[in-house]
């Protein structure tokens, strides 16, 4: 399974940007999808999950400002983000958890660099 994401890039504070990561390959049954995030120095954090029937968590310092979706006819996951600040400046990592018949996978995409200037 390959994990293809982009939209990322450099924005003014207050701006949007808007992720995607598409899934491809062996797929059998995609459980969740999920968006983490990776600052310098810092461990990785969840962002955002959505769930194959639509339930969805975000971290709070999101809240409001981030949006999770997915389009499961394409195995697609988004992330539109909004009101940006520059802590959102991070590697943001598109990951899923396939349910296959060997068990739980989990997969994860190469990240995306989101630059936040102030």
């Amino acid at each position: 399974v390959q994990l293809q994401a982009s939209g990322g890039g450099l924005v003014q504070a207050g701006g949007s940007l808007r992720l995607s990561c598409a899934a491809s390959g062996s797929i059998v049954n995609i459980l969740t999808m999920a968006w983490y995030r990776q600052a310098p120095g810092k461990q990785r954090e969840l962002v955002a999950s959505i769930t194959n029937i639509g339930n969805t968590n975000y971290a709070d310092s999101v809240k409001g400002r981030f949006t999770i979706s997915r389009d499961n006819a394409k195995d697609t996951v988004y992330l539109q983000m909004n009101s940006l600040k520059p802590e959102d400046t991070s590697v943001y990592y598109c990951y899923v958890k396939d349910l296959t018949g060997k068990g739980i996978m989990d997969y994860w995409g190469k990240g995306t660099q989101v630059t936040v200037s102030s």
